[in-house]
């Protein structure tokens, strides 16, 4: 079964009280990575490690670690906490460990592997990509690794780097394509639709003056953001997924300062409030870009076309 949050490190006073609470009798398949975005090259990694698990009678279990909100070490984050533990229990983990990243810096090499490896979660096996570096200052690489492991008994499984069109799928390239509104590219890199989960806030309350009531998400700080314009997205709503029209940015024509940039949905058909709630918002292809209008007339029409063009793109084709 899922272990959930008891098993994460950093709700220990110390690491070495943690490790003993993680600690895995029977023996692990550890996937080793900050697994930022859980894309297809860091499911790669983790599912080599379930694999190997199910196959040898180990426990699949995650090692990683927590970075603030707002570090920007790894730069902005393509998740929310609890999509990417969902993401990784779904892919078969039953074990994952997350110490805080501040309680891991000044661990060596040495006592990352003889410790926590093999002493704390009984490491059999442990798998990850090409560049992960471990311990102190990133002192650690996978020649140290192997040389480390190797006196212990523990199968070191080098995951080799997964490509999209020729090009090595990673965090980075995710956020740069994210930026350029590029979705089609994103969602291939993920192995899934690019999404956000946050609060629906209060707004100004202009939707429902044009006659079209949307929901308003604010992206907190430390997240990699999409290029400003209207997309066409999905909204999932007590468990239903529902076509929508979303606007990112500042709303040039009711907001001229520039200020406070929102994720604003328009969802046709649906009715109801959803103010508190935390919707799961998905994006499928970018429309155009953001623009002020002349009038509210014509701000209207961008909606309501924008909304057509949502609808029409989830019908069957």
């Amino acid at each position: 079964m899922w272990k959930g949050r008891e098993c994460f490190l950093e709700q220990h006073n110390t690491l070495e009280q943690a490790a003993q609470n993680a600690h895995l009798q029977q023996g692990s398949s550890v996937a080793l990575g900050f697994f930022d975005g859980v894309h297809i090259g860091h499911q790669a990694v983790i599912g080599g490690a379930v694999d190997y698990a199910r196959k040898h009678g180990l426990t699949p279990a995650v090692f990683s670690f927590r970075l603030p909100l707002g570090h920007t070490m790894k730069g902005g984050r393509l998740l929310d906490e609890t999509s990417k533990y969902e993401y990784i229990r779904q892919l078969g983990v039953e074990h994952y460990i997350e110490p805080d990243f501040q309680s891991m810096r000044d661990v060596s090499p040495e006592e990352f592997v003889q410790k926590i490896l093999a002493g704390d979660c009984g490491a059999k096996a442990v798998f990850c990509g090409e560049s992960y570096t471990f311990g102190s200052k990133a002192a650690g690489d996978i020649t140290l690794l192997k040389q480390l492991c190797q006196p212990l008994g523990i199968q070191v499984v080098i995951v080799p780097d997964t490509l999209y069109e020729g090009q090595v799928v990673s965090s980075t390239r995710i956020r740069t394509a994210l930026a350029k509104g590029d979705i089609p590219l994103v969602n291939a890199m993920l192995g899934r639709p690019y999404s956000i989960r946050f609060p629906v806030l209060h707004g100004q309350g202009l939707g429902h003056t044009l006659g079209f009531p949307t929901t308003n998400q604010i992206y907190p700080a430390g997240f990699a953001q999409p290029l400003y314009g209207i997309y066409v997205t999905k909204v999932q709503i007590d468990g239903v997924w529902y076509p929508g029209a979303t606007g990112f940015g500042t709303r040039p024509t009711v907001n001229p300062d520039g200020q406070n940039p929102t994720c604003e949905t328009f969802i046709p058909g649906f009715q109801g409030s959803l103010y508190g709630d935390e919707l799961e918002l998905a994006f499928y292809q970018y429309l155009s870009p953001s623009r002020k209008f002349d009038s509210l007339e014509e701000l209207r029409a961008c909606i309501q076309n924008a909304a057509e063009q949502a609808v029409a793109y989830f019908q069957p084709k």
